[in-house]
C-alpha cells in the first residue's frame, strides 16, 4: 500500500495479506515477463497448429485471459479445455499450456498426463508439486510462478504473463512484451485510484452492500472480465456473484429476469463491464440492458475500462474487480484469505467412498 492509502481490511483481518496482493498486482505483472523470458528448451514452433490450455479455478482463469488476449493475433486456434480430460485432437501438433499454482490441481495433472499420452508439447506453468514432476520427467519447459504469492487468485498476473511471453518467443504472438508494458502503465494508473481514500472500489462496495452482484461483460475480454469479478466476490468476499455475456444473455437470461421483479429489486444488482473493444451492436445491447432491468435489479452499475489495448482493458477491469471484493469482505468483517470449504471438499474427495448402504 501506498502512504496515506485506505486498507479495503481495515473494518476486518486479512490474513494472508491479500489487500497487499491486490495492490502490488501492476509490479507482479511487470515481473512476470522475466518467468516468460527466462524459461528454457520452450517447445519448438514448427508444426504447432493448435493451443490447447488446461487449468481450473483460478489458473484456469488464467488460461482463459491468455486465450482472450491472444486470439486476435495467434496463428492458430486456442481451446481452454477445465477437467480431468484433454481433448481428443491434442496429438504432436498441439502446444498444451496448463496451469497449476500449487502444481497439485488433479484435473489439471491428469489432463495433462493425458496429453503427453496423445502427443502433445507441454508448457508447464506452475510453483511445482506434481505438475512440475510431470514437466520434469517429460523434459518440458516449466514457467516458474513466485510460489510466495498468498492464494492462485492473487496470482492471475504472475500465472497469465509468462505464457505470453514464452508463445511471442516461440513467434506464435507479436508483440507481447508491448501489450504487457501497456497493462503496466494502466495498472499502475488505476492502482493509484483504488487505494485513495476516495477509492471507487469502495463506493461500488458500498452500494451493493449485502446485495448478490450479477456482473456483464462484452465479448471475449468482457467474458473473462465478469468471470473474474464473479469468482473473486465467491472467494474473497465469501458471497453468491453471477456473471454472463453479451450478446449471448440477450438470447436467453434477459427473459428470466421477466417476473419476480419485486425479489430481484431486493436481492440483485447489476454491474456492467465496458470496454473499448465491443462490436457497436453490443455497445447497443447495454444501453438497452440498462434500461430494461432498471426496474427489476436494486441498482444498475457501469465500471468502463482504461489502458491502451485488449491486455491492458481486461487486466484493468480485474483489478478493480479485486479491489471491490476486497471491500466486500472488510463491510462484513471477513477474512477474505482462507477459503475453508475447498479444504473440506479437498478433504472430502481424498476420503475413501463409504461404502453403499445394504438395502
Amino acid at each position: 500500500m501506498t502512504a496515506g492509502s485506505t486498507d479495503p481490511t481495515r473494518r476486518g483481518i486479512d490474513t494472508l495479506d491479500m489487500a497487499a496482493a491486490a495492490a502490488a498486482f501492476p509490479e507482479q505483472v511487470r515481473d512476470a515477463v522475466a518467468a516468460g523470458m527466462d524459461a528454457e528448451g520452450l517447445p519448438s514452433r514448427e508444426g504447432i497448429a493448435n493451443v490447447c490450455i488446461l487449468g481450473m479455478g483460478a489458473s484456469g482463469l488464467a488460461g482463459d485471459l491468455i486465450a482472450a488476449a491472444a486470439e486476435q493475433f495467434l496463428p492458430v486456434p486456442v481451446v481452454v479445455a477445465k477437467g480431468y480430460d484433454a481433448p481428443s485432437f491434442v496429438d504432436h501438433s498441439t502446444l498444451v499450456i496448463a496451469l497449476s499454482f500449487s502444481g497439485d490441481t488433479e484435473e489439471t495433472v491428469q489432463a495433462a498426463e493425458e496429453a503427453l499420452v496423445g502427443g502433445g508439447r507441454l508448457l508447464a506453468v506452475t510453483t511445482g508439486g506434481q505438475l512440475g514432476e510431470l514437466a520434469a520427467r517429460a523434459d518440458a519447459a516449466v514457467l516458474a510462478v513466485p510460489a510466495a504469492i498468498p492464494a492462485p487468485r492473487a496470482a492471475l498476473g504472475a500465472l497469465a504473463v509468462p505464457p505470453l511471453i514464452a508463445l511471442e518467443r516461440m513467434g506464435l504472438f507479436s508483440g507481447a512484451h508491448e501489450w504487457v508494458e501497456a497493462a503496466v502503465r494502466q495498472l499502475q494508473r488505476r492502482r493509484d485510484t483504488l487505494v485513495a481514500p476516495a477509492s471507487p472500489a469502495a463506493t461500488l462496495a458500498r452500494r451493493i452492500g449485502r446485495t448478490l452482484p450479477v456482473v456483464y461483460g462484452a465479448g471475449s475480454l468482457g467474458s473473462v472480465a465478469a468471470a473474474r469479478w464473479k469468482a473473486q466476490c465467491n472467494e474473497n468476499a465469501k458471497v453468491p456473484a453471477f456473471a454472463n455475456t453479451v450478446p449471448e444473455l440477450c438470447h436467453n437470461e434477459i427473459a428470466g429476469w421477466g417476473q419476480h421483479g419485486d425479489l430481484t429489486r431486493q436481492v440483485f444488482q447489476l454491474v456492467l463491464l465496458r470496454h473499448d473493444e465491443e462490436h457497436p451492436q453490443d455497445s447497443r445491447r447495454f444501453e438497452l440492458l440498462g434500461e430494461i432491468l432498471a426496474e427489476v435489479v436494486g441498482a444498475v452499475h457501469t465500471v468502463r475500462a482504461e489502458g491502451e489495448g485488449l491486455l491492458a482493458q481486461l487486466l484493468d477491469l480485474a483489478l478493480v474487480g479485486d479491489f471491490v471484493s476486497l471491500h466486500l469482505a472488510a463491510q462484513e468483517g471477513l477474512d477474505p484469505g482462507p477459503v475453508p470449504v475447498f479444504d473440506d471438499l479437498k478433504a472430502a474427495l481424498a476420503a475413501p467412498a463409504s461404502e453403499e448402504p445394504s438395502r
